[in-house]
């Protein structure tokens, strides 16, 4: 499974996929409401001269994301959706692309150098597009030379990873497309790559069944490897403060690693069912776990254990 399909705003709101449907989780109401339904017509409320926007249906969502109150959402037919979660309706909705292939392999929302938000998509038509999440019309389109399954920007706006049906990553100008390295070592293609908050580490996730991580500043080689169980890594999360790193087995296992110890220590989580997608709260104190079984389907919610030594020597 290629998809993210759960999404963290706070450590009580979680938005996730269930059947046609987007929800919003409270962790504190514990009920679920329907933010956004799939299965009817989809008429965009933001149209003007030029606008690439269209009426939609039965979209069967691939990848999602979620931030500053911006919901969007990528379909298996190039299809893509926005909704601003403190308006009704939704804003925008358009097929990308016409290729018989087209399915929405990722969608991302990441800030330009300049502080302006945009939304990033790629497409199994070799296309990675950047469209401005004002009035998004389209302001870039880059091509490669084979599907693109993952694209990630650092956190200062200045470099973009692209990964997909290739042995190589490589980094480029988000803002030209142009590439400007390589990273070479995975053995297979790749699904999943996430940026350390100080922009130096970049975690790339494979179908060898490693996630690798690479130093920016010198990208001849990867600095580590970290290997999963069973299966490819399918999606890799860090905590806002950098401190843990999460990645997901297409199934049954989620395996955490404390940064601060050279990604040495860590923790397994064998779960049962396919993995729809894996969020730390922005606080660092929660991490939501999507199973997409259909018998067994969930989210689960796993806190963060505090160690005090102080306190241990009081009691």
């Amino acid at each position: 499974m290629l998809r993210n399909l759960l999404w963290a705003t706070s450590k009580h709101d979680v938005y996730l996929m269930q059947n046609y449907s987007v929800m919003h989780w409270s962790s504190i109401l514990r009920r679920g409401k329907e933010v956004l339904n799939v299965a009817k017509p989809i008429i965009p409320t933001l149209k003007y001269p030029g606008s690439l926007a269209q009426t939609l249906s039965r979209v069967q969502i691939s990848s999602m994301v979620v931030r500053d109150n911006l919901l969007v959402a990528g379909g298996f037919h190039g299809e893509l959706i926005c909704k601003n979660l403190n308006q009704a309706g939704v804003a925008f909705s358009a097929t990308v692309t016409a290729d018989d292939n087209a399915i929405t392999n990722a969608v991302d929302l990441y800030q330009s150098p300049t502080g302006l938000l945009r939304i990033l998509t790629a497409n199994n038509d070799t296309q990675v597009r950047v469209f401005d999440a004002e009035n998004f019309a389209c302001l870039n389109r880059f091509s490669f030379s084979w599907s693109v399954n993952n694209t990630s920007v650092s956190p200062d706006g200045k470099l973009l990873a692209v990964l997909g049906d290739s042995v190589e990553c490589l980094i480029a100008d988000p803002q030209s497309g142009k590439v400007i390295g390589n990273l070479k070592g995975h053995l297979d293609y790749s699904f999943a790559s996430a940026w350390h908050p100080d922009g130096r580490i970049l975690a790339t996730g494979n179908q060898d069944k490693t996630c690798r991580l690479w130093d920016v500043r010198n990208m001849s080689e990867s600095v580590g490897v970290l290997k999963g169980q069973m299966g490819a890594i399918r999606a890799i999360k860090f905590t806002s403060d950098g401190r843990f790193m999460a990645m997901a087995e297409p199934a049954d296992f989620v395996h955490v690693f404390d940064a601060q110890s050279d990604y040495t220590k860590g923790q397994e989580i064998d779960i049962f069912g396919e993995i729809a997608g894996i969020s730390f709260s922005p606080d660092t104190e929660a991490l939501f776990v999507g199973v997409a079984d259909r018998t067994y389907g969930s989210l689960l919610e796993f806190n963060r254990r505090h160690y005090n030594p102080y306190l241990d020597t009081i009691f």
